[in-house]
């Protein structure tokens, strides 16, 4: 029996970053980059105004109380840049760049316009409310790193930056293999028979990765049905096979042998954690890594956390995931010899960063998160 630590290595020695695909910015949510990305211009690209108001040039007296102004122009934001020698006030709108020579804006609600002229309700400060080029990027600074997974917010900075397409990982083919006789969907269920929880669960899980779903099969426990769904996923080009159930011992725990007679190299069966003691990975060398998975659904919760997600970051390029610490509320009663993974939520209560272990893993109901 191998330990968490080890398993994890061997599974990510086994794994290599997919090849690069250029997307469009509209296909881009949920990909992963995998080239780092610098800003091809400053952000924003001119001085503009933070509020609507009037640009003015600060008199070397400054900006005082009652000060009047001629108003010369309306500026309003789109305009192109503007030049007028001698003017005093500007009227200009929110986001409209600086006419040249303007070094400050007083925002409308603190002056009074009396016809051509406005009129400063307070003293103001020179230089106040302009928004100065390159202050959100400066143009060739790294907005993003290699291995980030992009988000609406990330697109939209990319968008004002005027990238419209980037280079990302391509997404991984993944196909779910479920295997029991026992299994059956939404609907009435046959004596002796349960839903289907694992491949609805998988599929949900892997969406988040934003895989290319090749296959999702379930078949009964025979070994030829089960040779004839991972032979499908491989002539499909799958990247990663997921099963559940049948990595034990018994008389329909057909997988491990299953996995030798197609020709896949065992890499672990058994590892040294609480649920998913029974997990099994293997590879085909001229193809797909497998990950078996035991059927209990809580083992495969756990399995996908702690196993498939790794193997997934790692595809896309993104940085091993690094373990965080934090003290727990109350210490469960663990076996020794073993890695144990829990449920838990952030304990209210108790001081800050501090975690409560559920008593029961059995059943996933109750919201929070799996540790370990």
């Amino acid at each position: 029996m191998i330990s968490y630590r080890d398993a994890i290595d061997l599974l990510l020695a086994e794994t290599a970053r997919l090849d690069i695909e250029n997307v469009s910015l509209d296909d881009a949510r949920g990909r992963v980059l995998a080239r780092a990305v610098t800003s091809p211009l400053s952000l924003p690209g001119f001085d503009n105004s933070v509020m609507d108001g009037f640009a003015l040039r600060t008199p070397p007296e400054g900006l005082k109380a009652g000060d009047t102004f001629e108003v010369v122009a309306m500026h309003a934001a789109g305009d192109a840049t503007a030049s007028y020698p001698g003017a005093e006030a500007c009227e200009i709108a929110t986001g409209a760049r600086i006419p040249d020579g303007f070094d400050s804006v007083v925002p409308v609600e603190r002056c009074e316009r009396i016809g051509m002229r406005v009129r400063l309700s307070s003293d103001e400060a020179q230089g106040q409310n302009i928004r100065r080029a390159g202050s959100d990027v400066a143009q060739g600074d790294e907005i993003f790193p290699s291995g980030r997974r992009i988000d609406a917010a990330s697109i939209m900075l990319l968008a004002a930056l005027g990238i419209a397409r980037c280079d990302v990982t391509r997404q991984p083919r993944v196909a779910i293999i479920n295997t029991g006789s026992e299994l059956h969907d939404a609907g009435v269920l046959p004596d002796g028979g349960i839903h289907d929880s694992n491949g609805p669960y998988l599929a949900a899980a892997l969406s988040h990765w934003g895989v290319s779903m090749i296959a999702r099969s379930r078949v009964p426990d025979t070994g030829d049905a089960f040779h004839r769904a991972v032979a499908q996923a491989r002539e499909a080009g799958a990247d990663l096979i997921v099963t559940t159930g049948a990595v034990s011992a018994g008389r329909f725990d057909f997988v491990p042998e299953a996995l030798v007679s197609l020709g896949a190299r065992e890499l672990f069966h058994k590892v040294a954690i609480r649920p998913g003691k029974l997990l099994l990975a293997a590879r085909f060398d001229d193809g797909p890594l497998v990950i078996a998975l035991p059927g209990n659904p809580i083992a495969v919760a756990v399995g996908y956390r702690f196993f498939v997600a790794p193997v997934l970051r790692a595809m896309a390029g993104m940085p091993r995931e690094q373990p965080r610490q934090v003290p727990l509320v109350e210490a469960p009663a663990l076996r020794m010899g073993l890695r144990h993974f829990q449920f838990g939520t952030w304990a209210e209560g108790a001081p800050r960063g501090c975690c409560r272990s559920r008593r029961r893993i059995a059943s996933p109901r109750s919201p929070g998160q799996i540790f370990g």
